[in-house]
């Protein structure tokens, strides 16, 4: 598992995606409001809508394209829709840096 220290709290707006690329990776982050920040592939299982420029609400975010709902916990799409995207696991340290965990075998993935 490599880490990565993405940056500072402050640098991710609240309830607003962020894209952060490590590798071949793009991926959509959220400040919840919290504390917590998530991780998610910044693309919709749909028809590929950038789900950093989704709406978030209650702990999932709306893809702008179709308005498919997805879980930031569990990538699950929610019902009647179907599928899911990748999560990844990220930590917030006592210095409120953002610590961003990846398994190596994701990051050849372009």
């Amino acid at each position: 598992m490599k880490q990565f220290n993405i940056g500072h709290i402050s640098e991710f707006p609240e309830r607003r995606g962020k894209v952060v690329k490590i590798g071949g990776l793009e991926l959509a982050m959220f400040n919840m409001g919290d504390g917590t920040i998530k991780a998610v592939e910044n693309s919709c299982p749909h028809k590929q809508g950038k789900l950093s420029e989704g709406i978030v609400c209650d702990g999932h975010v709306y893809c702008p394209l179709h308005d498919w709902k997805i879980s930031l916990t569990s990538g699950i799409v929610q019902a009647p829709d179907e599928g899911c995207v990748k999560t990844y696991n990220v930590t917030v340290e006592a210095n409120d840096r953002v610590i961003l965990h990846i398994d190596e075998a994701h990051l050849s993935v372009s």
